[in-house]
Parts: structure tokens; sequence; C-alpha cells
């Protein structure tokens, strides 16, 4: 079985500026969880979005489920993140034009279920994660209810690698406890890699697996 995740000399610098990512090897098997501490600006979020290909790296090679994600282009690579990639972020980033239901809707547009049973896997999935209003929109419900919706999006399609970026930092002590024990069991249960990156010391007794990102990078400095 392919690596969910597999990052060789990976590169990251703005024209003209400091190395921001330089990762020579990080590799995590399906069913994995890690936790990668950095403190605030130092990279984290640039190592997740060059993962997902929402960057491109200066060079080097980040390879998804055995796919080298910067060498698909536009629609292509668009297509293979939403099939492969469930993305969790700090604030949500919800479409609040959408129901909640509308949201989980939108994420399996990307998937290869049949688009009548759309409605139906996203109702299921919402209900099982005690979302009972599916048609009111995001800012009429509470703020873990918002972060059970992110959930849900991200893992719908069944994807083979979850990036987490600070999940909980939104949440108070009670629902970042509740949304950490979503996040993990649901990526267990769909035996989905799980990479978290997160600054909060609460996270390490979650993980097993921990490293710094000073440990996995020879960049110091980021954004």
């Amino acid at each position: 079985m392919q690596p969910a995740l597999d990052i060789q000399n990976l590169h990251f610098a703005y024209p003209g500026g400091p190395t921001i990512i330089d990762v020579p090897s990080l590799s995590m098997a399906r069913g994995e969880q890690l936790l990668l501490t950095a403190g605030s600006g130092a990279g984290k979020s640039t190592l997740l979005h060059l993962i997902a290909g929402l960057m491109d790296p200066s060079r080097g090679v980040v390879a998804v489920d055995g796919t080298i994600m910067h060498e698909l282009h536009g629609a292509r690579r668009d297509l293979f993140r939403g099939r492969k990639i469930g993305m969790i972020f700090q604030t949500f980033n919800l479409l609040l034009g959408f129901s909640a239901i509308e949201n989980i809707m939108a994420a399996l547009m990307f998937s290869s279920v049949p688009a009548e049973e759309h409605r139906a896997k996203a109702s299921a999935l919402l209900a099982k994660l005690g979302i009972d209003r599916q048609d009111a929109r995001p800012t009429e419900l509470s703020v873990g209810q918002q972060q059970r919706i992110a959930v849900a999006r991200a893992v719908v399609c069944e994807p083979v690698l979850v990036l987490a970026d600070e999940p909980t930092a939104s949440l108070d002590p009670e629902n970042s406890a509740a949304a950490m024990e979503l996040i993990q069991g649901l990526c267990r249960e769909t035996n989905a890699a799980l990479l978290c990156v997160s600054h909060d010391p609460a996270m390490r007794e979650r993980f097993s697996k921990r490293l710094s990102l000073a440990e996995v990078s020879r960049a110091k400095g980021g954004a």
C-alpha cells in the first residue's frame, strides 16, 4: 500500500526571500496520526498548503497516496485534492451562504459518489455527528456545531489524508476536547492519516507520535 503522505526534499521560499520550508523527508502511513508542533509564524500553515497543492514548492516532491501533487494541474489537481485530502481549518471556512447539509454536499461534488446519493450521505453523516438542524446556515449554529460541520466536510469523501490546521484554536476547552475526539475517531474509522499542526500544549497528550517542525525541517522562520 502506498504511503498516505510522502515528502522528499521539499523546499519553499518566496522569490528573493528567506527559506520558509525545507523538509528533507516526512512519510505517513494510512491510519497514522501525527502532531506537528511549532510556534506561530514558524511555517506550519505553509507546509499544509504545500502538501494540499494550494501552493507550489520551490523544489521537491509531495506525494499523496502515490500521486505527486505538483504534477497535477488545474482541475485535475482540484479533483484529486477533493477526493484524497480532507482539510480542517482554524476558522472552519464554511460556505456561509449554504446550509449545513449543502456544505457537505459541496464536498461530495469531488467524490465518486453518484450525485443522486449526495444528500442522503451528507444527511447521514451530519446526523451521526449530532447536527439536527441540517438546513440551518452556519451562522445560525453554535461554534461547536460549526466545527462538527467542518469535520464532516473533511471526511465525507473518505480521504486518505486529513490535514488539520490549529483545529481547536477557535474553541473553548470543552469543545476543543470534543472536536479532537471527533476528528481522531473519524480518521480511525476511515483509516485516514491525520496530520495535525498546532502550538497548543494541550494537544500533546492526544497523540502518541509528536514531532516539532524544527525536527523535520532544516529551515528557520516562516509564515
